[in-house]
């Protein structure tokens, strides 16, 4: 970790990545069952909602990994549980080699100055009682050896100017401020005790767009001058995709297909991916017209009842009789990326020539045959 003390300037600590190769953060069978009960004296748990159920990753110092999928999946869920704001059902999570599950007291403490979360809605994350100074200053009230009493006023003014808000605004309310400026208060907050690791849980999803671009480039060069490590929680795939390094899918409490950005969007191979991919916007119009839309029937099963074997077999037309009893393991298939599909193929979703497999039903249709169908039908 180095400092750079430049007069007039926020102080700035760097994260070095750790010369060892130890991953900064490691996850192994991750699983988070909440309880279904029935009655209201005597209780009786009747079933589990499975909302994470066996997640595997790694997080190296300086690497920003997307966690995408539909709502409901999982993600926010796994972001609480790195953070031990809910206590895992089985699993296990290590910090720099060391098992974090259950820690508590000091020890959760030291860990969580290490590992801060930018929380969703910049509405209800900050406290409309609290000013800005006192709300970025806060964490220095239970870390009180990262800056001390007397330096604080101005560190909060340094960390405000460092996320784009002007110092002079520390006497103002949340309710004074606009959206992308209150998420940019949670970044200085998030900051305030230099972390090594940070939570997004989808920091943009609730800006408008061209806020969410100065969001998310604010956050690259914070990366950049901290020597940070994200983990970037999103529904945006193209969002996704212009900061992180690595994406992870998930779907329905699990990871689907986990590689580097252009494995994910160049050769994804698992049938989910490919039907999240085949919706994002193409404003090419020669590439639009080549991309197959992947039209998924049907709801996404409850995580209380999961189907057996594949989860998403239920959805997918690639499913036969192996997917109803034998799980897929996330592992590499031969598409140079591990992916949870007995039946993985590598196809180019976005951009370039496009070829998408028939299904068997009719879950896939080429944009263009609709047009021509309305053309022949004159509707």
């Amino acid at each position: 970790m180095t400092t750079d003390t430049t007069p007039g300037a926020a102080p700035t600590v760097r994260h070095e990545a750790d010369p060892s190769g130890v991953p900064l953060l490691r996850v192994e069978g991750l699983v988070k069952h909440f309880p279904i009960t029935q009655g209201i004296v005597f209780k009786k748990t009747v079933g589990q909602v499975r909302a994470v159920d066996g997640v595997n990753f790694e997080l190296r110092s300086g690497e920003t990994l997307g966690l995408v999928g539909e709502s409901g999946c999982g993600k926010s869920t796994v972001s609480k549980l790195l953070m031990q704001l809910e206590k895992p059902t089985a699993g296990k999570v290590y910090y720099k080699g060391e098992d974090v599950t259950h820690l508590s007291g000091k020890d959760l403490r030291r860990l969580r100055r290490n590992i801060q979360i930018i929380f969703q809605d910049p509405y209800s994350s900050l406290n409309p009682r609290m000013t800005v100074g006192d709300i970025v200053g806060e964490p220095w009230e239970i870390h009180p050896d990262v800056v001390p009493k007397g330096q604080r006023s101005q560190r909060v003014r340094e960390l405000l100017e460092r996320v784009g808000l002007n110092p002079d605004f520390v006497n103002r309310y949340p309710h004074q401020f606009s959206g992308g400026q209150r998420q940019r208060i949670g970044i200085a907050r998030a900051l305030a005790l230099q972390p090594e690791i940070i939570v997004c849980d989808e920091p943009v999803s609730a800006l408008d767009v061209s806020v969410q671009a100065q969001v998310v480039n604010l956050l690259e060069e914070l990366k950049r001058d901290f020597g940070l490590a994200y983990i970037f929680i999103a529904h945006d795939l193209s969002v996704v995709r212009h900061i992180s390094d690595r994406v992870a899918v998930m779907y329905l409490g699990s990871i689907v297909e986990i590689g580097t950005e252009d494995e994910i969007y160049e050769q994804s191979a698992h049938p989910y991916t490919q039907a999240l991919l085949s919706a994002v916007p193409v404003l090419d119009p020669v590439a639009r017209s080549q991309k197959t839309r992947i039209m998924l029937t049907g709801d996404v099963p409850s995580p209380a009842n999961p189907p057996s074997g594949c989860r998403f077999r239920t959805r997918c037309w690639k499913a036969q009789d192996i997917c109803a009893t034998d799980p897929p393991e996330l592992v590499d298939r031969g598409q140079g990326h591990p992916v949870a599909c007995h039946f993985a193929e590598a196809v180019t979703i976005v951009g370039g020539d496009t070829h998408v497999p028939e299904p068997t039903t009719d879950l896939s249709e080429p944009v263009e045959t609709r047009a021509s169908a309305k053309r022949r039908t004159g509707s």
